[in-house]
């Protein structure tokens, strides 16, 4: 469906938020249009260079448009068949804000101090902060949850970036 050299730029509709925010943790570059009518999303997908992912029929359907139809309403069977089908995240997981989908700026400790807990300060060296929302980010056990969650067989490596803290 896709060109492995081409990069993988989704945006996924207004049935889709959760799958979108997982896209996102995975490292992909997923944009989300929650109340975009067909004809919005259409251009924008075109406009963008992005992959529409849907789970309309007659909107995965059209022609002249990237689509993936998503068959499932489970997420984690939504993201297999992303990942199964368009390929692993061009990015390493937890790279990009889930809310934002911004790449993650470093942060040293110093500079978020005041913005995260104590216990959190101390047992991290490195931190993101999304510059869009100002989230913080960190490693903690949030990879290992995904991993579990979503199952040992997607392709989730690990990043510098931090994650969702």
């Amino acid at each position: 469906m896709t060109d492995t050299n081409e990069p993988l730029y989704f945006l996924a509709d207004g049935m889709l938020g959760r799958l979108a925010r997982w896209l996102r943790l995975l490292g992909y570059d997923t944009a989300y249009e929650n109340d975009a009518d067909d004809l919005e999303l259409a251009r924008r997908a075109r406009a963008e260079g992005r992959i529409l992912l849907t789970r309309d029929r007659s909107l995965a359907a059209r022609r002249g448009l990237r689509t993936l139809l998503i068959e499932s309403e489970q997420v984690r069977e939504q993201v297999r068949q992303v990942v199964e089908t368009l390929g692993p995240p061009p990015s390493p997981a937890l790279s990009r804000c889930s809310l934002c989908n911004v790449p993650l700026s470093p942060a040293t400790p110093q500079q978020v101090a005041d913005r995260v807990p104590p216990y959190v300060l101390q047992t991290q060296k490195r931190f993101g902060i999304c510059p869009t929302c100002g989230r913080i980010y960190w490693a903690g056990t949030h990879l290992q949850h995904m991993k579990r969650y979503l199952g040992e067989s997607l392709p989730l490596q690990s990043s510098e970036n931090p994650e969702d803290g």
